[in-house]
């Protein structure tokens, strides 16, 4: 059951390794050497909360290879962003603003170089270290192909503790919440035992697991995790308006009050993963509307940071591909370039909204006058509290229902 700090809480997104312009790899460090740079986030939060958001995830901090989902060990820091007090202050500096903090949990797989890896080589796949990793034919298994990237067989009791010890280790030490990173990978029912006892030590840490598509409610109900990542509604937002087919996204909002009714997704626009929202829309002119539906429709919203400023970036399907959407941040917000403040007034509107309406968190939803390029979305709460967002992603003036609605505009209503 989620917990009630949840159904106020608006995550900001941070990529920490290229957020503060850490080195490509580790090893480019010399042994022992570590740089204190999670102070740079920590410069950051007084503008996560101009911005209305409350939460700060954050992807990968523990000691890895090189992107950081390739773990290296889940117990230090990764020594290019600090160490284990740099963390806790971090920490500190967030309770004292009221900001919770969400950690990237990467237990599907670990890096080729991890000591399990290199001790299941050592003794081989029947052996008892063999056991903690996935196998075939005696060739350790890589996650999506990357044999880089060696997966962790769930179905081993000793692999269960020990990802129950990590998550619970950093929990202890004052984290609120979890992302699983692919958590689809093992599937749900491999993660109930783990989220059993995790709950079971921590009833009021949120847990979100990364699912690309297909089953949410099943892996959720199988799995018993809060939430899981909506990129069913992410993809509808702006291809429904590239092609100038809201049609697609009536349907998707339909799916998502059925998600709705059972568990809290979580809601985006985009992540350290995918292109960013200002590059996928063809119109810049309808990003508003994109933050409008993130930030009226039921769920857990997250902000990627930096696509409050508008910014731009293409993931790349090539080596480092992904560093365009994972950009350097500049040491302080004043650092940053005027062009995003227009976005950003934008963010802060409707999130004020959302802050006005709490009970949106948990909304009924509907749709209605869906056109190509027009159409109106209801929010309801079972107090009778109403909100209405109409939408017109087209280049003229429409009515809607009898909403008059300038061209790439919305108008927000009871």
């Amino acid at each position: 059951m989620t917990m009630d700090w949840v159904s106020s809480v608006i995550w900001w997104h941070c990529y920490p390794l290229r957020f503060v312009g850490a080195e490509t790899r580790s090893d480019e460090l010399a042994d022992g050497h570590v740089e204190h740079r999670l102070g740079r986030i920590a410069g950051w939060l007084d503008y996560l909360i101009d911005l209305g958001a409350n939460g700060l995830m954050l992807a990968p901090v523990f000691a890895s290879t090189s992107h950081g989902y390739d773990t290296l060990d889940y117990f230090r820091v990764d020594p290019r962003l600090g160490d284990l007090d740099d963390v806790d202050e971090l920490f500190g500096h967030c309770r004292e603003r009221g900001i919770r903090v969400c950690l990237d949990g990467v237990f599907n797989h670990v890096s080729q170089d991890h000591e399990i890896v290199r001790r299941a080589l050592a003794e081989g796949p029947d052996s008892e270290a063999g056991r903690w990793v996935t196998w075939d034919n005696g060739y350790t298994i890589g996650f999506e192909g990357n044999l880089d990237l060696v997966e962790l067989n769930f179905a081993h009791p000793p692999v269960v503790d020990y990802i129950v010890d990590v998550m619970c280790f950093w929990l202890d030490r004052g984290v609120d919440g979890w992302r699983l990173d692919a958590a689809f990978a093992p599937g749900g029912a491999a993660w109930r035992p783990i989220i059993d006892r995790v709950r079971a030590a921590h009833p009021e840490a949120w847990i979100v697991a990364e699912l690309i598509n297909g089953g949410y409610p099943e892996f959720v109900a199988e799995s018993g995790v809060d939430s899981v990542t909506q990129y069913e509604l992410w993809k509808a937002i702006w291809s429904s308006m590239n092609e100038q087919n809201l049609h697609e996204l009536e349907w998707t909002l339909k799916r998502h009050a059925e998600f709705s009714a059972s568990f809290r997704s979580q809601t985006f626009l985009g992540n350290h993963d995918q292109t960013r929202i200002a590059t996928l829309l063809k119109d810049l002119r309808n990003l508003p509307l994109a933050v409008a539906i993130l930030m009226v429709v039921p769920g857990i919203p997250t902000i990627y940071a930096g696509d409050e400023q508008a910014f731009t970036g293409a993931k790349l399907d090539q080596p480092r591909g992904d560093d365009p959407v994972r950009p350097p941040f500049p040491e302080t917000p004043s650092e940053l370039l005027p062009f995003g403040a227009e976005t950003l007034a934008v963010y802060q509107e409707l999130v004020r909204v959302r802050r006005d309406h709490p009970w949106l968190v948990d909304a009924g939803l509907s749709t209605s006058h869906v056109s190509d390029t027009t159409m109106t979305i209801h929010l309801s709460s079972p107090q009778g509290e109403r909100l209405s967002l109409t939408l017109n992603a087209g280049d003229e003036p429409a009515d809607v229902g009898g909403v008059a609605v300038e061209p790439h505009s919305y108008v927000i209503g009871p």
